[in-house]
C-alpha cells in the first residue's frame, strides 16, 4: 500500500497526543558480551572475559519503552520483585518517562530477570574487521506462580483508574503469572465501556478467551498454536488460521507477524491484507514483536486504518531488526524507512 506522505506524517504527529497503557509481566533485560580466549580447566566450557554490561526493560516493559520511543505518553501496570533487579528496571523505565506508579514491588515474588552471556568475536570480510556476537548462554530467575490475593487486588484497582486516562490498552501475555482470565475480563470489558482500543499479545501457553479486544497479534507459529493447526508456511493454512481465531475471539484486527514473509492483517468484512518485510537488513529479531505491536496499537490510537497501521508497525519492526538486541526506533527513523521503501512519498 502506498501511505501519501501528508497522512503519514497527520498519523505520525498524533503519537504524542496517544496515551497508551502497557500492562503484562515485566522483566529486566541483562547483556555481559566479553571475549573467550580460553576453555575452562574446571569444564570443557569457554570462559568469557566481561568487557561490557548492559541492562534494558524486557517483556511487557519493552512495549513501553517502544511507545516511548515514538513519542506516545506511556503507562506501565505489573508487579516486580523487592529486589535489585526490580529497582534497577524502575529507574531504566523512569529514565525514559514510561510512568510506573501502577507497577508493585512485592516480597513474594522476585522481578523476571534473564542474563544473557555473549562471546564478542572479530572476522574479517573483504577486507573489514567486523564484530559478531554470539550467545552463550542465558540465565532465567522468575517465577510463573500467580499473584497473591492482595496483590491482585491492588493491581485490578489501579487498572480500573488507569484504563480511564489512557487512549489505548496493551495486553502483553509472556506467561509469567500475571495475566489471567479474570484480568483479561476486567480490561476488555472497563475498556469497551470506555471506548478504549484493546490490544493484546497472546501466548498460546494460556488459552483465554480474548472476546471483545480491538487487537489480537500472534506470530504465524503462535496462530497455528492458538487455532489447534499443525505448524505450516503455506499461505492458505496461515489464513484458515486466521479465520478460526477471528471467528472465536470476534477480533476486529487480527495481524499475524510472519518474520522475513512481513504480516497479514485480517479486519472483518475486508480482504486479507499482507504487507511484505521492510527490513534492508537483518541483525536481530528479537523484540520485534514487541515493536509491531507497539506501532499498531499506537497507529490506531492516532486514527489511522488498520491497513495503515499495519504498514506503519510493519515499516517499525523493520527498523528494530537491523539493530543489534532489544531495540527501539524513533519517528525520524520510521520516516527514513517509509522514504527507503518509496511507501511514503
Amino acid at each position: 500500500m502506498h501511505l501519501p506522505s501528508e497522512r503519514l506524517n497527520l498519523i505520525l504527529e498524533r503519537f504524542s497526543r496517544s496515551r497508551i497503557l502497557v500492562i503484562g509481566d515485566l522483566m529486566l533485560d541483562e547483556f555481559l558480551w566479553g571475549k573467550v580466549t580460553r576453555i575452562s580447566p574446571e569444564a570443557p566450557v569457554p570462559v568469557v572475559d566481561v568487557q561490557r554490561r548492559a541492562s534494558y526493560p524486557g517483556g511487557a516493559a519493552n512495549v513501553a519503552r517502544n511507545l516511548a520511543s515514538l513519542g506516545a505518553a506511556t503507562g506501565l501496570a505489573g508487579v516486580i520483585g523487592d529486589d535489585e533487579p526490580g529497582r534497577n528496571l524502575l529507574a531504566l523505565l523512569q529514565d525514559e518517562k514510561i510512568a510506573t506508579s501502577s507497577i508493585r514491588a512485592t516480597s513474594s515474588r522476585p522481578t523476571t530477570h534473564k542474563t544473557r552471556i555473549c562471546a564478542i568475536t572479530r572476522q574479517v570480510h573483504d577486507h573489514l574487521e567486523i564484530e559478531d556476537q554470539q550467545q552463550i548462554v542465558r540465565v532465567d530467575e522468575e517465577t510463573r506462580a500467580p499473584l497473591d490475593a492482595e496483590t491482585k487486588q491492588w493491581l485490578f484497582y489501579r487498572l480500573r483508574q488507569e484504563i480511564q486516562t489512557h487512549d489505548a490498552v496493551i495486553l502483553e501475555d509472556y506467561a509469567k503469572g500475571l495475566i489471567d482470565q479474570e484480568l483479561v475480563t476486567l480490561v476488555i470489558t472497563e475498556a469497551k465501556a470506555a471506548g478504549k482500543i484493546v490490544a493484546i499479545d497472546p501466548n498460546p501457553n494460556n488459552p483465554f478467551d480474548w472476546s471483545g479486544g480491538t487487537v489480537l497479534k500472534p506470530n504465524r507459529r503462535e496462530a497455528f498454536q492458538a487455532a489447534q493447526l499443525p505448524y505450516s508456511q503455506d499461505e492458505t493454512a496461515v489464513l484458515l488460521a486466521a479465520e478460526i481465531l477471528q471467528k472465536k475471539h470476534e477480533i476486529r484486527h487480527l495481524l499475524i507477524t510472519l518474520g522475513e514473509a512481513g504480516m497479514l492483517l485480517i479486519e472483518q468484512g475486508q480482504k486479507p491484507y499482507h504487507t511484505p518485510t521492510r527490513a534492508q537488513e537483518v541483525f536481530d529479531v528479537s523484540g520485534a514483536g514487541d515493536t509491531a505491536i507497539a506501532a499498531f496499537t499506537l497507529a490506531l490510537a492516532a486514527g489511522a486504518t488498520g491497513i495503515e497501521a499495519a504498514e506503519i508497525a510493519n515499516h517499525a519492526a523493520g527498523v528494530v531488526v537491523g539493530k543489534l538486541g532489544t531495540a527501539t526506533l524513533t519517528v525520524a527513523e520510521l520516516r527514513e524507512m517509509f522514504s527507503k521503501s518509496g511507501a511514503g512519498s
